[in-house]
């Protein structure tokens, strides 16, 4: 006897009507071994490694203490005025009692990871999984690996005071913006954004100024967010008179 299917299922908050009503319960496709295992793959599963994502996170950051998030080129040879700079910029914040947070990588990362480590402060890197595997650098005391950007975006604003970002590509550009626009819509307050470099930022400040305020796309504070620098000193002092 074939069974009738309900005219309506509900699951959860979802309801479901017609060819959507599925032919077996949650239940039985869990009990049933014989069942198909594709499930592992489905966008329902990928929330709970989400999930894990974020706990280990919380977890592994959660005494971290006050700390910065230094962003800038994996491809910064360690020869570069900059990979040099990085390091100066870590090992003074290490002086003020800041940790330090960078993405795990080599180039400006390495470095910032370097001169946190050298100084004994708190070396943080956060990795991300990449077609071309990078592993998390030699200088980072405290690792954590993590699938998804989003996740690692958020431990990012939440765990450290403020960025400083060094010359970079897309990836730190896309870092730049996301906490640009967290500032600007309030979603995170008193977070200072250092941008150290200014003849590389000097095209993208005369942009923002000439072309996006300029059309009101933005408003003249959103300006006032962004410090731009050459000084180690400097880049240190905004946060510690902000602390």
């Amino acid at each position: 006897m074939t069974k009738q299917r309900p005219s309506e299922w509900r699951r959860g908050p979802m309801r479901l009507r017609r060819d959507q009503v599925p032919d077996s319960t949650t239940d039985q496709r869990l009990l049933d071994h014989r069942g198909p295992h594709d499930w592992v793959h489905t966008d329902p599963w990928r929330v709970l490694r989400i999930q894990a994502e974020f706990v280990e996170g919380f977890g592994g950051l959660a005494e971290l203490g006050k700390s910065v998030a230094i962003f800038g080129s994996a491809r910064t040879a360690p020869d570069s005025p900059m990979y040099e700079a990085a390091r100066q910029i870590a090992r003074r914040l290490c002086d003020e009692g800041y940790g330090v947070i960078t993405g795990g990588g080599p180039g400006i990362m390495e470095a910032a990871n370097r001169g946190a480590s050298e100084c004994g402060g708190v070396s943080v890197g956060l990795g991300i999984e990449l077609p071309h595997e990078q592993h998390l650098n030699e200088w980072v005391d405290i690792g954590i690996n993590f699938r998804y950007f989003f996740v690692r975006k958020t431990m990012f604003v939440k765990y450290s005071q403020g960025y400083i970002v060094m010359p970079g590509g897309f990836g730190t550009m896309d870092e730049l913006f996301e906490a640009l626009t967290l500032s600007q819509t309030g979603k995170i307050t008193t977070f200072p954004i250092v941008l150290f470099g200014s003849d590389y930022w000097r095209g993208l400040m005369d942009w923002l100024r000439d072309t996006m305020l300029s059309a009101g796309m933005m408003v003249p504070e959103d300006l006032d967010r962004i410090h731009v620098t050459d000084d180690v000193e400097d880049a240190v002092r905004w946060f510690v008179e902000k602390d």
